[in-house]
C-alpha cells in the first residue's frame, strides 16, 4: 500500500573527525551519519517506530550537499552570522557496519568563527547534527513489534555545528519546521485493528507519554498546554463491581449532590480524544497558514490564544486580504492541489516537453496529452496561477516569463528536469570506444591517487621436512594521477519562454551531453597517441618497455603473430617472470578498420579448406577510434583485457558519474543559468598491458 504525506524536517547526531583537521585550508572530515536505527514517534499519529537510514548511494541525494549546503551554529538560520562554513563535498563511502556518509567541511575566516574552529581543531567541539528530509520510506509492520520505517529517499539538507549532539529521538529541531512530501510504501503486513496493534501502541497514554508527545510536537515553540479535564478527581472504593475501580468527579462550581462517578478508562479516553482535538487544531491552523502564504508569528498568536479553528481560519483569510490590498496584489481564489494531484501533473508536463522534443524515444502518456498543444508561455501561466494563486489577466508576455522563472512554482524546476533527461539521455548514447579495454573506479577526491603496479608473486621454494618458509620480496611500481573538473555555464534569457524555443532547454544539454562524452575520449585516446612518460621515466610505449615494434609494418598474420608474441614474453619487475599476456583488442584508426576486419573474417570463416585460421586472430576485436586518424593512420595497436592486466585506468568523483547539470535563477542575466560539470581523470597504469606497431 502507497500514500503520499507531508512530513518536517529531521535532524540526526553527526560527529567531527579532528584527526582530519587542515589548519591551512580551515577544513575538516566528518561522519554526518552511518544509518543507524532511531527511535522515534509519528507526528501525526504519535505512535512509536524506528526509524533507519538508507545508506545505498542510490538513495541518498546529496544534490543539496555538494551545491554548497551551509555549515551552522546549532542550526541558526535567522541572520547571516549564524552561517560559520560551507560543505566543500559530501559522499558515501564504505565504512566498519556498511556505508557511511562522510563531508568535508570549510570554516569562514571571521573573527567570530576563529574560536569555533580551534574548538574543532583542539577536539573540545565534536559534535554536529545534520537536517535532512525523507522523501520515501518503506515501512515493516509486524505483530507484536515495532514499526520498521526505512527511508530508502532522502536528502540531507544542511550541517551543523552542537554543543550537545542532537537526540536521536527528539524529532524536529526546526522552530518553523517546513514540510516536505514523503512517500509511504508499506512493504510488509496489513492494516491492524486497535486490537491487533502491540501493546505499546493501544495502551493508555501515561502522563509521561503526554509530556513526551507535546515535546516532539512539530509545530511552533509556543506550543499551548494539553487538553486537560476540568474536574477535580477523587477515588474511593467501588462496592458493587469486584476487583474494578471508580473516580467520583466533582466539579469545583457544583454542590456534592451533582457529582458523578466515571472509570478511570472514560477519563483516559476523554484525555486522548482531547489532545487528538488540539493536534487536528494545531495541524490545520497552520496547514492554513501556509496555504494563504500569511506569516508565522499570526498562525503561533491565534495559536496560543486559543481561538477555535474555524475563528482562526476567518482570521487568516482576513489578514491574507489585508495583505493583499497592501501590496497591490489581487488575491485569486484559492485552488488546492493535493501531492498526489502535483506529482502527477509535474511528471505529465516534463513528459509533453520531452515527447515534443523527441516523439520516437517518449511516448505520450494518457496525462500528458492535455498539455502537449500548449506553448511553454502558456504552462508558465498555468503554473502561476495554480501554484502561486496569482492572477496573470493583464500581464504582459515578457512580465509573465518573468515572473514564471523567478517564483516558487514547480514550472523552472520541471523545465530543468528537461534539461538534465535530455542531457544524460545524450552523454550516455554518445560512442566511448575505450571503455572495453579500459578500468573505470572511483575517486574519493580530487587529491592524487596513486595506483600500485603489482608484480608477480615470488616463486614458491621446497620446504623440507621440518624446514623454514622462506620470504620473499613482492614487486611493485607506482603510477599516480588525479580527478580533474570540466565545466561550463550557458545562460537561458526569458525570450525562450516568449519564443517558445523549447530547444534551448533539449538541444543544448544535449549537445553538453556530447560534448562531455567526447571530451573523456580525448582524454583517453590521447594518453595513447601522446605516448607520455610513466612512473619509471620512460614512455609508454617504449623499445626499454618491449611493447614497441621495431619497425612498422601493416596489419597480416605475420605482424601479429609477432606483436602477439612480444606481448606473451612481457617479464615483470622481477625481469624474469613470463607473465604470458593474451591481446583482446586490436586499436585501429578508421582508415585500417576494413583492413583488420577483413583479416579477422578470413580466420573466422576461411574461404578455402587449404587456408590456414589463426585462433590468435580469430579472438581478436576490432575497436576502430577516429582519434587515432588525426595522429597517424597507420599505427595502430593491440591491448589485453583489464581483467587480466592493468591498462587504462579512469576515474569519476564518487557520486558524480558522468556529465551533470546544475540550474538556477539567475540574477546577472534575466533567466536560468544552466552548469555542466564532469568530475573525470585518467592515466595509463601499466605498459605490458600494450603493443605498438607504427605501421607502415
Amino acid at each position: 500500500m502507497e500514500k503520499m504525506v507531508d512530513l518536517p524536517t529531521q535532524v540526526r547526531s553527526a560527529s567531527f573527525v579532528p584527526e582530519t583537521v587542515n589548519a591551512d585550508a580551515r577544513t575538516v572530515e566528518m561522519v554526518w551519519s552511518t544509518g543507524a536505527t532511531v527511535r522515534r514517534r509519528d507526528w501525526m499519529s504519535g505512535q512509536s517506530y524506528d526509524e533507519t537510514l538508507s545508506m545505498d548511494p542510490a538513495h541518498v541525494r546529496l544534490g543539496r550537499l555538494n551545491g554548497g549546503a551551509p555549515l551552522l551554529n546549532s542550526h541558526q538560520a535567522s541572520a547571516l552570522d549564524d552561517v560559520i562554513g560551507v560543505v566543500d563535498r559530501a559522499w558515501i563511502t564504505p565504512g566498519t557496519n556498511g556505508y557511511e556518509g562522510r563531508a568535508t567541511v570549510r570554516f569562514s575566516q571571521r573573527e567570530d568563527v576563529v574560536p569555533i574552529f580551534k574548538d574543532v581543531k583542539d577536539g573540545i567541539l565534536r559534535n554536529v547534527s545534520v537536517a535532512y528530509t525523507v522523501h520515501k520510506y518503506e515501512i515493516t509492520e509486524e505483530r507484536g513489534k515495532i514499526p520498521v520505517w526505512r527511508a530508502v529517499d532522502w536528502s540531507p539538507l544542511e550541517l551543523s555545528a552542537v554543543p550537545i549532539g542532537a537526540d536521536p529521538g527528539a524529532g524536529f529541531r526546526s522552530t518553523e519546521p517546513k514540510t516536505n512530501t514523503c512517500q509511504m510504501i508499506k512493504i510488509r503486513g496489513a492494516e491492524m485493528s486497535d486490537q491487533a496493534k502491540p501493546p505499546a501502541e493501544v495502551a493508555t497514554d501515561s502522563a509521561a507519554d503526554i509530556t513526551t508527545r507535546q515535546a516532539t510536537q512539530p509545530r511552533g515553540t509556543d506550543m499551548p498546554d494539553p487538553v486537560k479535564p476540568k474536574e477535580e478527581t477523587v477515588e474511593k472504593p467501588a462496592d458493587s463491581v469486584p476487583h474494578a475501580r471508580s473516580t467520583t468527579v466533582v466539579k469545583p462550581d457544583e454542590t456534592p449532590a451533582q457529582t458523578r462517578s466515571v472509570s478511570m478508562d472514560e477519563t483516559d479516553n476523554m484525555i486522548r480524544q482531547a489532545l487528538a482535538a488540539e493536534r487536528k487544531r494545531l495541524s490545520d491552523i497552520y496547514d492554513a497558514q501556509e496555504k494563504l502564504k500569511v506569516d508565522r508569528s499570526f498562525a503561533d498568536k491565534l495559536v496560543k490564544d486559543g481561538v477555535s479553528l474555524d475563528d482562526a481560519r476567518r482570521s487568516l483569510i482576513d489578514e491574507a486580504a489585508r495583505r493583499s490590498i497592501g501590496t497591490g496584489e489581487i488575491q485569486n481564489h484559492v485552488v488546492t492541489v493535493g501531492q498526489d494531484e502535483k506529482t502527477t501533473r509535474n511528471a505529465a508536463v516534463e513528459n509533453a516537453l520531452l515527447h515534443r522534443f523527441d516523439p520516437t524515444n517518449h511516448k505520450l502518456t494518457d496525462a500528458a496529452r492535455e498539455w502537449r498543444g500548449l506553448t511553454l508561455l502558456e504552462m508558465a501561466r498555468t503554473f502561476l496561477e495554480r501554484d502561486n494563486h496569482r492572477v496573470t489577466n493583464g500581464l504582459s508576455r515578457y512580465e509573465l516569463a518573468t515572473r514564471a522563472l523567478h517564483t516558487n512554482s514547480d514550472f523552472p524546476n520541471i523545465l530543468a528536469n528537461v534539461a538534465n533527461k535530455t542531457l544524460r539521455t545524450a552523454y550516455e548514447a554518445a560512442p566511448r570506444t575505450f571503455q572495453p579495454f579500459c578500468r573505470q573506479v572511483t575517486a574519493n577526491d580530487f587529491k592524487a591517487m596513486t595506483r600500485v603496479q603489482l608484480g608477480e608473486a615470488p616463486a614458491l621454494e621446497k620446504v623440507n621436512e621440518g624446514g623454514e618458509y622462506k620470504r620473499g620480496p613482492m614487486g611493485e611500481g607506482k603510477e599516480s594521477y588525479r580527478v580533474e573538473t570540466y565545466g561550463k555555464i550557458i545562460s537561458i534569457s526569458r525570450q525562450v519562454l516568449v519564443n517558445d524555443d523549447l530547444n534551448a532547454f533539449t538541444r543544448i544539454p544535449q549537445l553538453f551531453g556530447v560534448a562531455a562524452a567526447n571530451l573523456e575520449s580525448d582524454v583517453i585516446w590521447g594518453i595513447i597517441t601522446s605516448n607520455p612518460n610513466m612512473g619509471d621515466g620512460v614512455a609508454l610505449f617504449h623499445a626499454n618497455h618491449k611493447n614497441l615494434a621495431a619497425a612498422g609494418a601493416t596489419i597480416s598474420v605475420a605482424s601479429l603473430a609477432a606483436a602477439r608474441k612480444a606481448m606473451a614474453v612481457q617479464t615483470g619487475l622481477d625481469g624474469t617472470t613470463v607473465l604470458n599476456v593474451r591481446p583482446a583488442f586490436i586499436l585501429v584508426p578508421a582508415a585500417l578498420e576494413v583492413t583488420a576486419e577483413q583479416l579477422l573474417a578470413v580466420n573466422l570463416f576461411p574461404a578455402k579448406s587449404v587456408d590456414v585460421v589463426t585462433p590468435s586472430i580469430r579472438s581478436l576485436v576490432v575497436i576502430a577510434e577516429p582519434r587515432l586518424d588525426a595522429s597517424n593512420d597507420k599505427t595502430w595497436y593491440l591491448s589485453a583485457t583489464p581483467n587480466m592486466i592493468d591498462t587504462i585506468e579512469y576515474a569519476y568523483l564518487e557520486g558524480q558519474t558522468g556529465v551533470y547539470i546544475e540550474t538556477r535563477m539567475g540574477f546577472e542575466v534575466d533567466g536560468v543559468e544552466i552548469k555542466a560539470r564532469l568530475d573525470f581523470g585518467a592515466k595509463a597504469i601499466d605498459w605490458r598491458g600494450f603493443f605498438k606497431n607504427p605501421g607502415a
